[in-house]
């Protein structure tokens, strides 16, 4: 049991590694395209709606490296729970009484145990919605303090009027905030989602 929690426990690593090389690559990615937009005014604001996109593709990405995660997780924490836990203090009882029969199924038939959605939800929460926040404000300011125009004019994209790129965005934002605080039932296991500092003291 020691050599298999030690194995389940790299697995869980190396899937938390994965995790970090997307969100580091999408923190140079929006740094690069923030430098680049606010370099010389003669640089298009679009540039920082195309940064949305591509944080979104990679919060895409993150989301389904996170499920994989979750699985490695799962089985880590059901080992925590059921075996260590329970062999420092007995009395405390098993979290599942059924925990060999539903780890063996896991190793027979490996699945996912949370929905995209919660997976985007829970990076939403975590990493991106800061990242998506700092695109939204560098944008405000580009479309805002470098033309003297009014802003619903500058932020015109070719032959798209500005209040409908205003407008998209504004649902883009809607629609991920919607998803990250959105009341759900979280199966992800062992997430930490709140803090309660004075607990046990």
């Amino acid at each position: 049991m020691a050599h298999l929690y030690r194995g389940e426990l790299h697995r869980m690593k190396l899937w938390r590694e994965r995790l970090d090389q997307t969100t580091n690559w999408a923190v140079v990615v929006i740094a690069a395209l923030l430098t680049w937009a606010f370099s010389s005014p003669e640089n298009p604001h679009y540039i920082i709606l195309v940064g949305i996109a591509t944080l979104t593709v990679f919060l895409i990405i993150e989301s389904r490296r996170y499920r994989g995660y979750d699985i490695w997780r799962t089985r880590v924490r059901t080992i925590q729970e059921n075996v260590w836990a329970y062999g420092l203090d007995p009395e405390g009882g098993l979290t599942d009484e059924h925990w060999r029969e539903h780890l063996g199924d896991d190793y027979r038939t490996p699945t996912v145990k949370i929905t995209a959605e919660e997976a985007i939800a829970h990076r939403l929460r975590r990493v991106y919605l800061p990242l998506f926040a700092v695109l939204l404000v560098a944008w405000l300011i580009r479309v805002t303090a470098f033309s003297a125009e009014p802003w619903l004019t500058t932020a015109m994209i070719g032959m798209v009027p500005g209040p409908v790129v205003v407008a998209a965005v504004g649902l883009f934002y809607a629609a991920a905030l919607t998803v990250a605080f959105r009341p759900r039932t979280w199966h992800a296991k062992g997430e930490l989602r709140a803090e309660d500092l004075r607990k046990r003291r």
